[in-house]
């Protein structure tokens, strides 16, 4: 099973959020999820973005493979370089 971490859209018609989740690559896009992560907000003046940074972590350094837009997101957010530093620590 691939497991991908992905947007979710919620909201109205033209007023869309989204929640970001961690769902397999094969369930539809607003179908089945595993977990919710976080949400993103692109309507608001600045992005609205609340993460669960921890679970994230967890999930990226058990395979999952983010979305371009999430991982734009977690670059953003620093994730991916937290990522990356503590793979570069494991191999150390």
């Amino acid at each position: 099973m691939s497991v991908k971490i992905r947007l979710k859209r919620m909201g109205s018609k033209k007023n869309p959020f989204y929640r970001i989740v961690v769902a397999d690559s094969r369930s539809p896009r607003d179908g089945r999820f595993i977990e919710n992560v976080g949400t993103y907000n692109p309507l608001k003046e600045t992005e609205q973005v609340t993460l669960k940074a921890d679970s994230i972590m967890d999930w990226l350094q058990k395979g999952a493979q983010p979305s371009d837009t999430v991982r734009n997101i977690l670059s953003k957010a620093g994730i991916m370089k937290q990522l990356h530093e503590a793979k570069l620590a494991s191999k150390k």
